[in-house]
């Protein structure tokens, strides 16, 4: 539908596509079984249908991130899928596929309507929504306009959450296709450090690469309030530097408003730089880190990321071997301990993380994590970044890789074995 006296772009494959001319929209396929997926969840869990309007979730579902809502029922619910957009409608109509799209795609009613638009639909109890990820007041206001629907929302944010734990092989391709462009911009750091170059230098270049090869400017995190720099430099002591960001590094950052990662400390001669870069291909994550050095580091460094090494070979073994997440926290900390690390390992009391690894797909901070509590294996498909990092008053040291179970494992991907753990300048 378009606005009177407004033009209309004329969509087409090469509208959105990547350096190379290719169509970067996610294919029909991934979103047909996708909707078909959370449908039958919602029968399982008895929920009648589910309202969603996270940018995250619309993407996955609809291959687009506009304004709009979505409406899901659950199967043999007879509600029918509908995308509900209020801007851009013809952009969101292209993105999910066209005339070949599985859902329709219409103008959002006005929300004085919504509840007769759902009704119309065949919803006859109020949907689920996402509780996990809206304002209070979003909620309530979404609920207002419900009201004449019988029963109350319930939350269905752990249905999709666990729903995009296993990756599909195209989504894995994706991470693969990430992880090759992290190992780029890696080096592109190699390249141009050195003594004298600053943290926000080193980042820079790694930007570069990334930026050129279609990043879009957004690291998504589920937990609220954290946001983070894509590309963590600290040089020496800067590594010791604790953030608000639940991590083991934090670094000095550019300012106080942007206190996470690359700032204008300068490379010295026989300390640790950690490089930490997160990009993202069409959405999905690849984390990665390895350490530099201008010359040659001290034996002592050089043990100590002997050792993360150690327990990241050990952890990534106990996750391909479909034990649970919490137990190879277990075993990556006893070995820390062992090792002589229990006061360093992922910080410095009292700002220790307390996790090894994190689960990524269109989030950094996905779930299962490599922590206590998640007593549960990731499974076949799942996505984990393992970090093994320690961190003393003169710097940090550490190595980390993305990856995925497979039926016969872990496969790495990211750089791996590929790229050296330490490199010199």
């Amino acid at each position: 539908m378009v606005r009177p006296g407004r033009a209309c772009m004329a969509w087409d494959a090469e509208s959105i596509c990547g350096p190379d001319g290719e169509d970067w929209r996610v294919p029909v396929s991934e979103l047909e079984s996708r909707q078909e997926a959370l449908s039958n969840a919602l029968a399982e869990i008895g929920q009648q249908s589910i309202l969603i309007d996270d940018p995250v979730e619309l993407y996955w579902l609809t291959g687009g991130r506009q304004n709009s809502m979505l409406l899901v029922g659950s199967r043999g619910s007879g509600i029918q899928t509908k995308h509900w957009v209020r801007r851009s409608l013809d952009r969101a109509i292209f993105e999910s596929g066209g005339d070949d799209s599985p859902h329709q795609t219409e103008s959002q009613p006005r929300m004085g309507s919504l509840c007769d638009a759902l009704i119309s639909s065949g919803c006859t109890e109020k949907p689920s929504m996402l509780a996990g990820k809206m304002p209070h007041d979003r909620w309530s206001f979404l609920a207002s306009k419900m009201s004449g629907i019988p029963g109350e929302s319930s939350d269905g944010t752990g249905v999709l959450y666990s729903l995009r734990e296993v990756k599909s092989d195209w989504e894995v391709r994706m991470h693969k296709e990430s992880g090759d462009i992290n190992k780029r911009m890696f080096d592109a750091v190699s390249e141009i450090g050195g003594v004298g170059c600053t943290e926000l230098e080193l980042a820079a270049a790694a930007d570069s690469v990334s930026r050129a090869a279609g990043f879009g400017g957004r690291i998504r995190m589920r937990r609220w309030p954290m946001d983070c720099d894509r590309v963590v430099v600290a040089a020496g002591r800067s590594g010791s530097v604790p953030s608000y960001f639940d991590s083991a590094i934090g670094g000095v950052g550019a300012s106080p408003i942007s206190s996470l990662g690359a700032g204008f400390a300068k490379v010295r001669e026989g300390e640790p730089v950690l490089v930490d870069i997160v990009h993202l291909h069409r959405g999905y994550v690849s984390d990665c880190t390895r350490i530099f050095s201008a010359g040659r580091l001290s034996d002592e460094w050089v043990s100590r990321l002997d050792d993360m090494i150690e327990i990241k070979e050990k952890v990534v073994k106990i996750l391909g071997m479909g034990e649970s997440c919490s137990a190879a926290w277990i075993k990556g900390s006893e070995m820390a301990s062992e090792m002589g690390h229990s006061d360093n390992l992922m910080g410095m009391r009292p700002d220790q993380s307390n996790f090894l690894g994190h689960s990524v797909g269109l989030e950094l901070d996905e779930s299962p994590v490599i922590a206590l509590g998640f007593d549960r294996e990731l499974q076949v498909g799942g996505t984990m970044a393992v970090e093994p990092k320690v961190i003393h008053e003169e710097g940090a040291i550490g190595n980390e890789d993305t990856w995925v179970r497979t039926s016969e494992g872990m496969e790495c991907l990211t750089a791996g074995s590929s790229l050296p753990s330490l490199m010199e300048w």
